[in-house]
């Protein structure tokens, strides 16, 4: 069996300003190295063979906090790379709204139809890359248990998929910041272990909802 200890990454500043990070190298906030360092302390006493990361910084630095505690190494995979917004990048929720009103009820809706503008990825773009990750986890780490630190949209994407859930289903799947999820997989069959936890940070659940990703 590998296990896989997928997060996300500690809150940043346009998390809390409700602007659409994408691939924009954006640091974490206060609260977010606070997070970071609770995550790895919940982590702390779980065995972990290995760490793969995001390159952004967000989630590289919430990984390295766990990794630290385990004297692992944080390598680094772009195929967990934050869905690319495209022109939608670095700016706030309501503006986009305003702008692309079609686009952003769509994506809010029919998240599966939506290609984001000025060159950015749909979410079939991003399960793809995610999924080929995964797939390439279960063998190369086959037995071990390996801590994935990624983004909202990664980590709702690929669960969907290891689930047989399309793409339609983005939504329904909730990600806080340094949220743990576990996943399974054996002889060929992955499974959701635990979903969305944030007993690390005090509260069963958070109650937030972020206006950007």
């Amino acid at each position: 069996m590998t296990r896989i200890i997928l997060v996300r990454h500690g809150e940043t500043t346009w998390n809390i300003e409700g602007r659409y990070q994408g691939q924009e190298d954006t640091p974490l906030s206060e609260r977010g190295l606070k997070q970071g360092h609770l995550l790895a302390e919940g982590l702390r006493n779980i065995p972990i063979d290995a760490a793969i990361s995001s390159p952004l910084q967000r989630s590289f630095q919430t990984c390295k906090f766990c990794a630290d505690l385990h004297n692992l190494p944080v390598a680094t995979d772009e195929r967990l790379l934050e869905i690319n917004h495209g022109s939608w990048e670095g700016v706030l929720a309501g503006d986009i709204a305003k702008t692309y009103p079609v686009e952003f009820a769509q994506w809010h809706s029919t998240p599966e139809k939506v290609q984001m503008p000025g060159g950015g990825e749909s979410l079939e773009d991003v399960r793809k890359r995610a999924r080929a990750a995964f797939d390439e986890y279960a063998t190369k780490y086959a037995g071990k248990t390996l801590l994935v630190a990624a983004h909202d949209a990664v980590n709702k994407a690929i669960i969907c998929d290891l689930l047989g859930l399309g793409m339609e289903h983005f939504w329904q799947i909730k990600q806080d910041n340094t949220c743990i999820n576990v996943l399974e997989y054996n002889e060929g069959v992955w499974r959701v272990v635990l979903l969305n936890s944030t007993n690390h940070l005090g509260f069963l659940f958070s109650g937030i909802e972020q206006a950007g990703l």
